[in-house]
């Protein structure tokens, strides 16, 4: 299997008698392994040259000795994998462009239907590798081919700079551990908004490749999708989520909500005028025009429910309102998040 990044069979094979040995000359070698005295002078000399093998001192016909194999095969690997995710990415670019002459030519390859889950996960990734300037996320609750811990993708593309933008169900807040994961990618650059139903389930990758599935979830079975390339369906697909990330409540996820006041004053003592909520209040107001129950914010935020409460009562006494949706107005006309 190391053959892959430089070492033969025969010479792995006699680096692990090595192993064994500890120190051994290249007559003992030739002896143990059934080989030819210049075979194994070759075999010890290319071990050499990978750094796997050093004499234990500088005699010719000294006793010879292994090295660690993670140092010694360490920058190999390193490399193979670097040269491995690289043509990946070529592919990845040579299947884009395959398909784009495709579309450019043949109309029935403006829409291409894939079937399966990881038929689906896998074209989701190939996707995301790709992109150059921006993703758009439609998430619904339940997700059918990869959930969002296992999107490590997006932090890739986040780090080369591509931009994401994505609307979350909001039931997905109510999932278990849902809003670590987000605030983790927030955390990363993503640009997070929230609505309490979405449409449909929808990934647009730099405005020129979307892919949205075919079959309802309450259908069950395999999921099924279209990939849909440039055309006047993929620019209707992008107004629809343009629509909605114009109405969607913003996401504050950054920092976590801590029991005790972060500047030991109140929300209510504070004065009204030019008033901006501070990162714990911006997160739980974030959440609570979002639609998530008391129960659920505290939950997920690892504070008491009357943590919660009290803070949104404290919120509404700054706002000079009475009432919950009374609140939820002053926050977006007061822009608080």
């Amino acid at each position: 299997m190391l053959d892959v990044i430089g070492l033969t069979p025969a010479e792995e094979e006699l680096y692990r008698c090595l192993l064994q040995l500890t120190t051994a000359r290249i007559d003992e070698l030739a002896h143990r392994l059934h080989r030819p005295r210049e075979q194994v002078v070759a075999q010890v000399e290319a071990l050499r040259a990978k750094g796997l093998v050093q004499p234990t001192d500088t005699d010719p016909d000294a006793p010879l000795r292994p090295t660690a194999p993670d140092v010694a095969l360490g920058a190999a690997l390193l490399r193979r994998q670097e040269d491995l995710e690289a043509a990946r990415r070529r592919v990845t670019q040579l299947a884009e462009e395959y398909r784009s002459g495709l579309r450019r030519h043949h109309v029935d390859h403006l829409v291409e239907v894939i079937t399966g889950t990881r038929v689906l996960r896998d074209r989701l990734r190939d996707l995301q590798n790709s992109a150059r300037t921006e993703v758009l996320w439609f998430c619904r609750a339940n997700p059918l081919a990869m959930a969002g811990p296992e999107n490590v993708e997006e932090f890739d593309a986040l780090a080369r700079g591509v931009s994401y933008r994505a609307i979350y169900e909001r039931d997905m807040l109510l999932e278990p551990g849902a809003l670590v994961d987000l605030a983790k990618g927030i955390a990363a650059g993503e640009h997070a908004r929230v609505l309490d139903r979405l449409p449909v389930r929808l990934a647009i990758v730099d405005a020129r490749t979307a892919i949205c599935p075919l079959v309802p979830d309450r259908d069950g079975g395999e999921p099924s999708a279209a990939v849909i390339g440039r055309s006047q369906l993929l620019d209707a697909l992008i107004a629809l989520f343009e629509s909605h990330w114009r109405v969607a409540t913003r996401l504050r996820l950054e920092d976590p909500l801590t029991e005790p006041a972060t500047d030991g004053q109140r929300a209510d003592d504070r004065p009204a005028d030019g008033y901006q909520p501070d990162a714990d209040e911006a997160r739980l107001l974030s959440l609570f025009v979002a639609g998530v129950p008391d129960k659920s914010i505290a939950s997920q935020l690892g504070v008491s429910r009357r943590t919660v409460q009290r803070r949104l009562a404290d919120l509404m006494a700054v706002a000079g309102v009475d009432t919950r949706p009374g609140l939820a107005f002053q926050v977006a006309r007061r822009g608080w998040i």
